[in-house]
């Protein structure tokens, strides 16, 4: 990273990432402001092997913030976005899962929170630019801001930036983008950072590991209804359709099984299932609608052609391509069928290690 006299505000989680994100761009000499974001301060299920137990941790990761940010000399800021995070983000889950569909609010959490109004703060303040902790990399050329995927593989993080475009894109710096998770936390330690070895955040953004069920049953009651394998017999019972995601095995409570998940039917408040080799369980093609392009032209010039795709975080990049069709929206036809495709899900396209685009799969 390039000395640099520009005024940042890095959006700090308490996590070490960006913490090391804060150490570099100093370092890089660019004038850094911290900023916290409180989206979500309810009490929520928090699970793991040993314990169920409702804790609203926001505080803790506040706390943890400001701690690296006194330590690093820089000013320190907490914006509250819960009321938006509640209308753009909180909302948009519950009636995806109302209409059977499977939503990733960590998508939408950075398009609308973290490069939306914290961007907005950010030029408030006076800035050139935000910061996050995110595993991700950005290159400039004469055509605009081209964002790449992170050179860390186990935690590359530009799926979930499909949706930022260009104006978002050019105004971003990931500062450990180019590193290894382990050499993060290596310069943590270095610097003598107190979460050096705190452990990752895990489940929705800005929420947290939740048991799913009992936090979707706050906005939708219970309702019974059949699960039925793909000739229509009934198999068992359930509690609500939108409590269940495609490909999900866990928690049927089925015999002869093991029996995955292939489609539910909000109409009928059905859950349809079948073994997992049944093909019904995988699609070689699909409708994406709501296309967005990183860069201007980038998809777009790869329409007919061989790209690359990934349907959910962490999956690897299948073979796949691109046709528009008339209506605006684009099929996609994948050279292997992919299991588990869930309507409400984004679909990332790549070129290489650049993040091209994205799609709803309808």
């Amino acid at each position: 990273m390039k000395v640099n006299k520009s005024k940042v505000l890095l959006g700090m989680s308490g996590g070490v990432d960006s913490s090391v994100a804060a150490v570099l761009l100093l370092k890089a000499g660019y004038e850094v402001i911290g900023g916290f974001m409180k989206n979500w301060s309810e009490g929520h299920q928090v699970v793991d092997a040993q314990a169920v137990k409702t804790e609203c941790s926001w505080r803790t990761e506040r706390r943890d913030a400001m701690r690296v940010a006194a330590q690093l000399g820089i000013e320190f800021y907490t914006f509250d976005f819960e009321e938006e995070y509640r209308a753009q983000v909180y909302e948009y889950m519950i009636a995806e899962y109302k209409a059977g569909r499977t939503p990733n609010p960590d998508v939408l959490c950075n398009k609308y929170m973290k490069f939306g109004l914290f961007l907005e703060k950010s030029q408030e303040l006076g800035c050139d630019y935000v910061a996050t902790g995110h595993y991700a990399r950005t290159m400039i050329d004469e055509v605009g801001t081209h964002l790449l995927s992170g050179l860390d593989k186990n935690k590359d993080q530009s799926y979930f930036l499909c949706r930022l475009e260009q104006d978002q894109i050019s105004k971003v710096l990931f500062p450990v983008g180019e590193l290894q998770k382990a050499d993060v936390r290596k310069i943590a330690e270095q610097n003598k950072l107190h979460v050096a070895d705190k452990k990752d955040s895990q489940g929705i953004c800005f929420v947290g590991k939740v048991a799913l069920n009992d936090f979707l049953k706050d906005r939708i009651k219970p309702q019974e209804g059949n699960i039925i394998d793909t000739n229509g017999k009934i198999l068992g019972k359930h509690q609500g359709h939108m409590y269940y995601t495609i490909g999900q095995r866990q928690g049927l409570g089925l015999a002869g099984g093991p029996w995955f998940i292939v489609e539910r039917r909000p109409e009928t408040n059905e859950v349809v299932v079948a073994k997992d080799e049944d093909k019904s369980l995988y699609n070689s093609e699909l409708i994406a609608t709501g296309i967005t392009e990183t860069i201007e032209g980038g998809l777009e010039s790869k329409i007919g052609q061989k790209i690359k795709a990934r349907i959910r975080y962490r999956q690897p990049l299948q073979s796949c391509q691109v046709t528009r069709l008339s209506n605006g929206q684009v099929q996609v036809k994948f050279d292997k069928p992919q299991r588990a495709v869930a309507p409400g899900q984004f679909i990332a396209f790549y070129r290489g290690d650049e993040l091209l685009g994205s799609g709803i799969i309808s």
